[in-house]
Order: C-alpha cells, then structure tokens, then sequence
C-alpha cells in the first residue's frame, strides 16, 4: 500500500503539471481543480486497498520457506 501511496503523490504531481498542456481541452472545469483531482487520487487508492486486502489472507497463511523453495 505504501507504494500505492508514493506513486499517487508523483501522479498528482505529473497531473498537475501536465495540466499546463491540457488546459485548452478542458471543458467546464478548471485545469487544477481540486475536486476532480482529490476524488480520482481516492479512487486509486480504494482501488490499490482492495487489491492488496484480496491475496492478503492466503499470503499469510503460508510458511515463507516453502514458498521460497516452491518452483
């Protein structure tokens, strides 16, 4: 999740300067508006939560040396 996390705040930040070439084809919002982009950074991050939470529970349940050894 930690990744997750980093690479949403270098998006934000590439989308906010990305923004600067997009802004003619921007209808009815403004270029940085913060709804827009606090709403899709959320999403993301639900989405990434819900990825790492699914495999969580069976990860755990097995004994790191046979999964080292497994081929």
């Amino acid at each position: 999740m930690s990744l997750a996390a980093g690479g949403g705040g270098i998006g934000l930040l590439g989308a906010f300067l990305a923004t600067r070439l997009m802004e003619t084809l921007l209808f009815g919002v403004k270029a940085t508006d913060r709804a827009t982009f606090g709403g899709i950074a959320l999403l993301l991050l639900g989405v990434a939560f819900f990825a790492c939470l699914v495999p969580e529970p069976r990860a755990t349940k097995i004994d790191p040396v046979v999964a080292l050894r497994y081929d």
